[in-house]
């Protein structure tokens, strides 16, 4: 059920295409103006640059959140689901990794321009690609929880941001923390496992409390 939840997400996604493509070009509009912004210095910039990458990367999620149950809400797709009592899991998870799929993965492609643009060396692009991988994953599915809590409210997309964005501030402390020493030549082992701890955590826990969001919103 999943898959069929999935194929439905992506088909969506292929007709809706500035629901990707918005934070997409958002992520890359950000990094394009901060070589502009703080000039074209290449040490003044690889110093910045884990703080640069994770702060677009948090702002193009969120911008893409506010819009994923939004829909489904109004059709009334997710009071169907909770009526029946099957498939609010397989929806969620779908929703999940759709989400991820359209907003985290391109940022991880992306993720060689980043390094040409703020002048990154060898080894903190390898740690940025790693905790791209591990980060993004997270970020879908906070917006995933904050997007089910306020799908029912008139202006959703400011109380998401201020109850999801504290949310995001461990990540952001640790995946350019991992940047940062990778760019200083010193073990990031320690952070990664973090990170890893963090997404095995949301993943256990998360989907769950989105289920419970979305029925509690329709009830």
């Amino acid at each position: 059920m999943v898959m069929t939840f999935l194929r439905r997400e992506l088909v969506l996604l292929a007709r809706q295409k500035a629901d990707w493509l918005n934070p997409l070009l958002f992520f890359i509009i950000v990094l394009t103006l901060f070589p502009l912004g703080v000039g074209p210095e290449p040490n003044q910039l690889r110093i910045m640059a884990p703080g640069i990458v994770w702060i677009a990367a948090l702002l193009s999620v969120l911008l893409a959140a506010e819009r994923l149950f939004r829909d489904d809400y109004r059709n009334g797709v997710i009071e169907q689901l909770v009526a029946s009592r099957q498939g609010v899991m397989a929806f969620v998870l779908a929703k999940t990794a759709a989400n991820w799929l359209s907003t985290g993965l391109p940022l991880v492609m992306l993720s060689p321009v980043v390094a040409m643009l703020l002048g990154v060396d060898k080894a903190a692009f390898i740690a940025m690609m790693l905790t791209l991988l591990l980060g993004t994953p997270m970020l879908s599915i906070l917006s995933v929880l904050g997007a089910a809590l306020t799908m029912s409210a008139d202006k959703g997309g400011i109380l998401l941001a201020l109850l999801i964005v504290p949310l995001y501030i461990p990540l952001l402390i640790f995946a350019s923390a991992a940047i940062e020493a990778a760019g200083m030549g010193l073990s990031y082992s320690g952070q990664l496992a973090i990170l890893v701890a963090m997404l095995l955590l949301a993943l256990a826990l998360v989907p769950l409390a989105v289920a419970s969001a979305l029925r509690i919103n329709v009830s």
